[in-house]
């Protein structure tokens, strides 16, 4: 079997139609989930971009331990796995973290393809003179948004965009490559990340007749330095930052139908995590103005979409939990490769075929842990039904019901400190499980 994967960085699953939204215009995603097992339950693992993939591409939880860094030479990916099979493992990406010097994840791709320029990718070294299109004081790096202005000074269609560029690679590939008796086709788009700067038309779809300032990326902050216009200027631009990257994920989906590969390729698509558009007060995902107090991932933002198309297998809706993690051993499985062992994640071949209901109890979403006990690091630990935010003995703990309080208005904590004595004493033995590090562990075990 054919495996073909699609990452779109940054995505809200509430933004697609098939997870109930209502405005926003995501056709193909849609269509696509009719054919799919759609997971409902679907929740990030180590956070933020980089640890996400550390999660996907070895199986193995990072937060615990490493973090955003590097593949080490003892990580073992799925793509080395089915190269070794004989597999045909291709990479495309203009996600530019995976190429910093050093990062190691082509590691098992036969080829693979940098589509280059997303955000601060330093590309383009032409002198070529820029203007911002909102006060500087409203961006998160005005220095990387020079750089990233510079990167896309040459653009003069659609298909100059990045996330058209890296589909149309992608499908170009397939158009190339089908023959092949197996192939894995892994495709990652940065997009709808930050700066949100799709075509005009696109925007207006959503925000027609605005006239102020457009905040295109915005600074990770309190949400009350942005008007209510700009605030909702910037879900639109968004929002038309979503229906691009449908339309260009749609030519992929659409390149895998006309060449008759949907009989025998598993497609999966998925996000690593979402994005603060005002709710809880928050624009952003994440603090870099208090080093010492980070932000909690709310729904929002650990709340992830997944949908998985497999041949011979009846589409439908799945609440099992989830996370990044699983999908290595549900690739390996989907092809007969056994798994390595020791991986933390499980195979989701039994629920997608209908055998069991669950894979796991928890899902644990977090950035990395630390030593340091007067930095705040926020876990966000949900069973399905409830939903913890914890940060340590010294930050006070939230508790949630999700199908009451899906938008986690109502800290339930003082009304339900069973509950939330239950959840931790599950997080601690997770983490014990992972083999975390005292020193990291040990301002973690009391609630």
């Amino acid at each position: 079997m054919n495996i073909a994967i699609i990452i779109s960085d940054s995505l809200r699953r509430d933004y697609l139609g098939c997870y109930g939204n209502g405005w926003v215009h995501t056709p193909n995603l849609d269509r696509f989930a009719r054919e799919c097992v759609v997971f409902d339950r679907a929740y990030c693992g180590s956070f933020p971009t980089i640890p996400m993939r550390a999660d996907l591409f070895t199986g193995q939880y990072v937060f615990q331990s490493r973090g955003w860094a590097p593949l080490g030479p003892e990580d073992r990916t799925f793509a080395q796995v089915l190269e070794e099979m004989g597999y045909v493992t291709m990479m495309i990406t203009d996600t530019y973290h995976f190429m910093a010097p050093g990062m190691n994840f082509h590691r098992g791709f036969k080829g693979w393809r940098w589509i280059r320029g997303q955000e601060a990718d330093r590309y383009i070294t032409d002198p070529i003179p820029v203007e911002f299109p909102c006060a500087p004081e409203k961006l998160r790096s005005p220095a990387a948004d020079v750089q990233y202005l510079r990167n896309t000074a040459f653009r003069r269609q659609e298909g100059d965009y990045f996330v058209a560029q890296t589909m149309k690679a992608a499908a170009d590939w397939l158009e190339r490559n089908y023959k092949h008796e197996r192939f894995l086709l892994y495709v990652d788009t940065f997009d709808p990340h930050e700066p949100w700067d799709p075509p005009q038309w696109y925007v207006d779809l959503y925000d027609p007749g605005y006239e102020g300032e457009v905040v295109f990326h915005p600074r990770y902050d309190f949400s009350d330095y942005l008007t209510d216009e700009e605030l909702k200027h910037v879900r639109a631009l968004y929002a038309g930052e979503v229906t691009l990257v449908d339309r260009w994920v749609g030519r992929v989906l659409e390149k895998l139908e006309d060449l008759g590969l949907s009989e025998r390729t598993a497609v999966i698509f998925t996000s690593d995590h979402g994005f603060y558009h005002g709710e809880h007060g928050y624009v952003g995902k994440h603090t870099v103005l208090d080093p010492k107090r980070g932000w909690p991932l709310y729904e929002e933002v650990a709340h992830v979409p997944l949908m998985i198309r497999l041949p011979g297998r009846k589409p439908g809706r799945c609440d099992a939990l989830v996370q990044p993690v699983d999908l290595m051993a549900t690739i390996l499985g989907l092809t007969g490769a056994q798994a390595p062992e020791g991986i933390h994640g499980r195979s989701l071949l039994p629920v997608l075929r209908g055998e069991q209901e669950a894979v796991r109890s928890l899902a644990v979403s977090s950035p990395k842990l630390t030593e340091d006990p007067q930095v705040i690091v926020y876990s966000t630990i949900t069973d399905g039904e409830w939903t913890m935010i914890y940060g340590g003995e010294t930050a006070p703990a939230e508790l949630y019901h999700l199908s009451s309080d899906p938008h986690q208005e109502q800290n339930l904590i003082s009304q339900n400190r069973d509950v939330a004595e239950r959840l931790h004493r599950k997080y601690v033995r997770f983490l014990e499980e992972l083999d975390t590090d005292e020193e990291r562990l040990k301002t973690r075990r009391k609630l």
